[in-house]
């Protein structure tokens, strides 16, 4: 189900407010690959200025998810599968970690994060299932006890979410997450800091090939593989 693009009250924080929708409408797919987007169409639906707007497209720019339109204006970014390999390159690196430090810790995971996790995967709710999972990885980024490697995994998610978005609209789940993430979860409890990171580097490592696949298989990218 798509998210649609709601009215948003005006509070503090209003950007980021905008930024997040926009992520969201992004991952959806209901601002799809290629459209153009403007200032004036986002925040009519928005129901705000469009100063917010215009510092929200900036973030999204650099965050690679809008880029320059043909001839001028902006349109949200194309899907990229190498793009999505490098992503996953760099958060398999900081999983690793995150979890080695964690089991060192023998950090205990919220057992109702697996919980919602499976029950999101059974449902047809792509942005719970999204969510589901980014819960599980921060879970494990705060176990680790090291700051640092949320922060520096955070700036990566809009375009796992983006990636992981465009894959589950089109019905081809992975199945085996969650069993993957139950196995970490385990290992980190158990104290086994070798099998934490080993599961958490071949978690990312699978996950980056499946979406690598389905993304190649989309219409929208077919025959774009840069």
């Amino acid at each position: 189900m798509a998210t649609e693009l709601h009215r948003i009250a005006a509070a503090p924080g209003l950007v980021d407010q905008v930024y997040r929708a926009l992520v969201d409408a992004i991952a959806s797919g209901a601002l799809a690959p290629g459209q153009r987007i403007t200032q004036e169409d986002l925040a009519e639906r928005l129901a705000v200025s469009r100063q917010p707007v215009l510092q929200a497209l900036r973030l999204l720019k650099a965050d690679g998810l809008v880029q320059d339109a043909p001839g001028r204006g902006l349109q949200v970014a194309a899907l990229s599968a190498a793009g999505i390999a490098q992503v996953y390159a760099v958060r398999g690196a900081l999983d690793a970690l995150a979890a080695r430090l964690a089991a060192q810790r023998r950090a205990v995971l919220p057992p109702a994060l697996l919980k919602a996790g499976r029950a999101a995967a059974k449902g047809r709710d792509v942005m719970a299932m999204i969510d589901a999972d980014l819960a599980f990885h921060r879970a494990l980024y705060a176990a680790s006890g090291n700051p640092l490697i949320e922060r520096s995994a955070a700036p990566h998610w809009c375009q796992i979410r983006r990636a992981m978005g465009a894959v589950l609209q089109a019905g081809a789940a992975r199945r085996t997450v969650w069993d993957e993430h139950t196995a970490i979860a385990e290992a980190v409890a158990a104290g086994d800091a070798d099998l934490a990171a080993d599961l958490a580097r071949r978690h990312g490592d699978d996950a980056s090939h499946h979406l690598g696949r389905a993304l190649d298989a989309l219409p929208a990218n077919a025959g774009d593989k840069a």
